[in-house]
């Protein structure tokens, strides 16, 4: 519909145009011809009354040609003065698109009036600030990609070469107590663990990152998972020096969701909250639910995460720590993948921390339809 107003108001201005140029046009040519006949009448009233000039004046055919050639060449200045604004405009359009063509994108057009080409100039400044925030997109990519790369190489490198070193030892010819062989067949087996679990998260990742993850949608009850959950990690609340505690308002909750997906989900959030708190000596889990909704909170009382770091917290790779320590270094995915998980469901998660706790909040709607919601997968 805009395009159409646009282009109606472009035939309007060129026919007032042509209609502005026709009548000044006329009106010079009938002063032209009101003054060419009071010079003939003149000449012949004076002593060149014979002249070549006055002849010339007096050959219609001759003056019916002078006058349309002066009226046409009158049409035609008049015409062009209108339009000078408009060509200049078109002239820079012209130039910013060969700009623009030629690889420079901070290129901008100046939107002057209200027409079809300051409609160009808007356009052709969107066209640019698209390109410009695809090509900071395109490089943001390779540049996350370069950094999955590292950052994989080095995780896997980091436990596969203490894996190699400790199968040496025990290949070698050297004898080793069999104590000392049980503790290096202990690492290494933790260290197979540990790539066991990067492999997992990467294909995890990748497959959620793609679309390429089914939704398997059932019954849940979010109480009773979350209290297994906390039992099967017992041994590491121990191991930590941690104590745990479930708070729900509801003796049971039921909604519907991918069981294995919230596992998942919460087995990442408790394991993150048991590598971060150890500190804070105590682990909450506390759920609040409502008819439509149900929010998960999982509170750790260690580690205080900077302002200016939550932002960043649900990046692929990144930890809080910024070190690579085995203790609490995992593989920079799991609150990645947590965060996918929850948009997968059409919920949201949201970070705070402070003094008094570090508190990862999650949302879910309690009847969740995968073939219903619209919402943008990861």
């Amino acid at each position: 519909m805009k395009n159409k107003d646009m282009s109606k108001r472009f035939r309007t201005r060129m026919v007032m145009n042509i209609f502005y140029s026709a009548v000044i046009a006329c009106l010079i040519e009938v002063f032209l011809v009101a003054n060419v006949s009071m010079i003939t009448a003149y000449l012949r009233e004076t002593r060149y009354a014979d002249s070549f000039f006055l002849q010339l004046l007096e050959l219609d055919t001759f003056m019916m040609l002078i006058y349309v050639i002066s009226g046409i060449a009158i049409f035609s200045v008049t015409f062009l003065a209108l339009q000078e604004k408009a060509m200049r405009y078109i002239s820079r359009l012209s130039a910013a698109v060969q700009n623009i063509s030629e690889g420079d994108l901070n290129t901008t057009v100046e939107v002057i009036g209200d027409d079809e080409f300051s409609a160009m100039a808007v356009n052709l400044n969107k066209m640019v600030g698209d390109i410009r925030n695809l090509m900071d997109k395109e490089r943001e990519a390779e540049r996350t990609k370069n950094e999955l790369i590292t950052n994989v190489a080095h995780d896997l490198r980091t436990p596969l070469t203490s894996i190699i070193g400790y199968l040496e030892l025990l290949s070698g010819k050297v004898e080793i107590p069999p104590q000392m062989q049980k503790k290096y067949i202990d690492i290494a087996y933790a260290k197979s663990k540990r790539l066991e679990k990067l492999i997992e998260d990467l294909f995890s990742f990748t497959k959620m990152n793609y679309g390429k993850m089914t939704m398997h949608v059932s019954k849940v009850d979010v109480v009773k998972l979350l209290s297994q959950l906390l039992e099967e990690f017992y041994p590491s609340f121990v191991d930590r020096n941690l104590s745990y505690e479930l708070q729900s308002n509801v003796p049971a909750k039921v909604i519907t969701a991918d069981g294995n997906l919230l596992a998942r989900l919460f087995d990442n959030l408790i394991n993150n909250a048991i590598k971060y708190g150890a500190d804070g000596k105590r682990v909450l889990v506390k759920i609040h639910a409502v008819e439509s909704t149900v929010t998960i909170s999982v509170t750790n009382y260690g580690y205080v995460i900077p302002p200016d770091e939550l932002p960043l917290i649900f990046n692929k790779f990144y930890r809080v720590e910024q070190s690579r320590s085995t203790n609490t270094g995992g593989t920079g995915l799991g609150l990645a993948i947590a965060k996918n998980i929850v948009d997968m469901h059409g919920g949201s998660i949201q970070v705070t921390s402070d003094l008094d706790g570090t508190v990862f909040a999650v949302k879910l709607k309690t009847n969740f339809d995968v073939n219903k919601e619209n919402f943008d997968t990861p």
